[in-house]
């Protein structure tokens, strides 16, 4: 079923009953315009495959239901203490890491259609996955803007490059020191992926709200007394 009335991203097509719904993407797919849009489109083709995976993940990452964030964790807490059982090499790690990868890319496609159904697909699932493909571009291309004004700031002011950048990685290699390796990408990995439910929810939010407003009343009592 396709909308010609928006200026839709995708294209839906009938494969079952009613209210059942696939991104299309064959040739007829007409190409939005504008290349935010057109990367889009093209990430949605790429990830078609991974489409129900990714909208169980959100799911999951958006703690949709209560039991979400210690399942997560559970899982998480789980592979880390695997890893530190098991203590593998590095070669070790990052081939099995990358076994996984291969294997996921390969049997995902293959078996997600036979578990999640993928002839059931809604117009707000197609919705919600337009939705993720483009904060995945839209994030993509803020890594990118980032990495630009890196090396403009390289080539426009170097000794503010060069004391940024030592000074950065003194104290990334001094926090190295102090924690354990394992122990700290347990913890960097556990807050990306609760993230974005802490920011779902506005947890984050909140405690931003707060700690602006106690450094507002630190400030305004500082005046006061140099006053």
């Amino acid at each position: 079923m396709a909308d010609d009335d928006n200026n839709s991203v995708y294209q839906l097509v009938r494969v079952g009953g009613a209210g059942s719904a696939r991104p299309f993407c064959g040739r007829e797919r007409a190409l939005p315009r504008g290349d935010w849009a057109a990367e889009t489109a093209s990430l949605e083709e790429q990830l078609q495959g991974w489409g129900e995976v990714i909208l169980m993940t959100d799911k999951v990452l958006r703690w949709e239901r209560a039991w979400f964030p210690l399942a997560l964790m559970s899982v998480v807490s789980f592979s880390f203490l695997m890893i530190y059982y098991l203590d593998p090499s590095v070669l070790s790690g990052v081939s099995c890491f990358v076994m996984f990868l291969c294997l996921a890319d390969y049997l995902v496609p293959a078996l997600a259609p036979r578990i999640f159904g993928s002839n059931k697909w809604t117009t707000e699932q197609q919705q919600r996955f337009h939705e993720i493909c483009s904060s995945l571009v839209k994030s993509r291309r803020r890594i990118v803007g980032w990495w630009k004004r890196l090396f403009t700031l390289k080539e426009e002011k170097p000794k503010m490059y060069f004391m940024t950048m030592v000074f950065s990685l003194a104290v990334v290699a001094w926090i190295g020191q102090q924690v354990h390796n394992l122990f700290l990408t347990y913890l960097i990995v556990s807050f990306l992926l609760l993230f974005p439910g802490l920011n779902q929810h506005g947890i984050i939010t909140k405690y931003i709200g707060m700690a602006k407003r106690e450094i507002n009343k630190l400030l305004k009592h500082k005046e006061k007394k140099n006053e």
